[in-house]
């Protein structure tokens, strides 16, 4: 018997950016690994309202591209429980009210039970300083710690077998 090269997908939540890096220069390539990947079963794609809201100011690519991986995606609702989370992560200054879209993304996430968010965001999501106290507020508020990575950080190689 052939055993499923993926037997148990990682649950994972890609945020707007993932989606537009598949048309960034510097992302493509990687990008589409991690999508490729989303496809062969490595991943399964948890995304949200959030990114669907965001995604209208895309250009037309990006968007068409998302409406294709959204048919086999699940999408999180924003719950009252994501908001107090996002509300969470805002009151111990993580991220200040001005990115308080990027905070109900790792909100969502963690909400959702994903074990993974990945994100293009350096700035405010997939950040070292950031990442710990993230994972302490979830923890604070009963949650599970969430992994905070790039997409070149959660691909396997083609001979890898994980």
């Amino acid at each position: 018997m052939i055993r499923p090269r993926y037997p148990v997908p990682i649950v994972v939540y890609a945020d707007t950016s993932v989606f537009g890096g598949m048309f960034d220069e510097e992302f493509a390539v990687v990008t589409r690994e991690f999508f490729r990947q989303v496809k062969r079963g490595r991943f399964k794609l948890v995304t949200s309202a959030v990114v669907q809201a965001e995604i209208k100011a895309a250009p037309a690519r990006v968007q068409d591209f998302f409406a294709e991986m959204l048919r086999s995606a699940t999408v999180a609702e924003t719950t009252e429980d994501a908001l107090l989370l996002q509300r969470a992560y805002l009151t111990a200054e993580i991220l200040t009210p001005n990115s308080a879209a990027d905070a109900l993304h790792v909100a969502l996430a963690t909400v959702s039970g994903c074990a993974l968010i990945v994100s293009w965001n350096f700035r405010h999501i997939v950040h070292f300083q950031r990442i710990p106290r993230y994972n302490a507020v979830n923890k604070l508020h009963g949650y599970s710690e969430l992994g905070i990575y790039s997409p070149c950080e959660v691909i396997a190689d083609e001979d890898e077998d994980i």
